[in-house]
């Protein structure tokens, strides 16, 4: 059985918490931190902990992209084996390939002899079954993990605007809590295990069809000689409007391809969601069908660009020539 159909992962209702907002009291959270992933996401997350004052110490890659946190009050290590003395240690990378790497690899976190974090974080976007595979490993140092990815981007982040989920050992969330709260609006509890891989897996799945959506009848309304701005202004309106859906239109309207996040990233979650779908036996047609249409986005070189370029695929299919359009927009996220 794997690890997102085990019955230790089931959502339930009297299971659930919910966490808005920040620490009202002016406190601080004591723990000393340790941050692994320093990239766009991984850099607004763990600027926010630094600007409130939280002991953190920060580990990436490439080295230019820690020590631009220093000027917030971050400090910066030379491999991720320094943090392991850190009470808890947050990960945000790209993929399950490098959280294996960056807590087992060479130097890894949970490789240290003598010492290991008391709690590591993952706010990555992995498979159910390597973050089964990594929370046996930190539990071998006697290490809790929690699984906590997030919805948002990195303009998302500084807005104060990112929601996370998270899973695993319920005292250990309550004991993070107040970190998560420095870094977003929200944290939701889900349950014991993995339970929030699979809610993050189903949340992606979510966006790639709404963008594939909000493509097509955009590029509907245009073709009918409707501007975007306008079509979209009356949709972020109306009760189908949503904080994406506004978050969107800049780069619908825009043409603006400035990548947040990109074709591959979101196949990679496509891939994730219908295999979870196939073992758990349900048909999911939609999204199927969707991750062609990102696929062929990907196929037709646009991978390093904004998921957005949805928006151009379906024109192209309409035989549409999209322009910018020199209208003003509002992102939403914007004070």
């Amino acid at each position: 059985m794997t690890p997102h159909l085990a019955s230790e992962t089931s959502v339930r209702s009297n299971r659930l918490h919910r966490r808005r907002g920040t620490m009202t009291d002016g406190t601080l959270p004591s723990e000393t931190v340790g941050w692994i992933g320093a990239g766009r996401m991984g850099a607004a997350m763990a600027r926010r902990l630094a600007r409130r004052g939280v002991d953190i110490t920060v580990w990436n890659r490439t080295r230019a992209k820690s020590e631009a946190l220093t000027p917030d009050g971050a400090r910066v290590a030379d491999r991720p084996t320094e943090l392991a003395d850190r009470n808890v240690v947050f990960t945000m990378v790209s993929a399950s390939a490098d959280l294996e790497t960056v807590l087992i690899g060479e130097d890894g976190l949970l490789t240290r002899a003598d010492a290991a974090p008391e709690v590591v974080v993952d706010c990555s976007t992995v498979s159910p079954e390597t973050s089964a595979a990594m929370r046996a490993a930190a539990a071998r140092r006697g290490t809790e993990f929690l699984a906590a990815p997030v919805s948002g981007n990195a303009k998302v982040v500084a807005a104060g605007k990112l929601s996370l989920v998270v899973s695993g050992p319920e005292p250990v969330y309550q004991r993070v809590a107040p970190l998560l709260e420095c870094i977003g609006r929200s944290a939701t509890y889900v349950g014991e295990g993995e339970a929030s891989r699979l809610v993050k897996i189903c949340h992606n799945l979510l966006l790639g069809v709404v963008t594939q959506s909000m493509a097509e009848i955009t590029v509907l309304a245009e073709r009918g000689g409707v501007s975007r701005a306008a079509f979209l202004d009356f949709l972020n309106n109306s009760v189908m409007g949503s904080t994406f859906s506004r978050y969107k239109t800049p780069a619908f309207v825009k043409l603006d391809y400035t990548p947040t996040f990109t074709p591959v990233l979101l196949r990679k979650d496509f891939d994730l969601g219908l295999a979870a779908a196939h073992d758990l036996g349900v048909p999911m047609p939609l999204a199927a069908l969707t991750q062609q249409l990102v696929q062929g986005t990907i196929s037709g070189g646009r991978e390093t660009e904004d998921f957005a370029v949805l928006l151009d695929q379906q024109a192209a299919s309409a035989g549409l020539d999209l322009k910018p359009e020199a209208a003003e927009v509002d992102d939403g996220l914007t004070a």
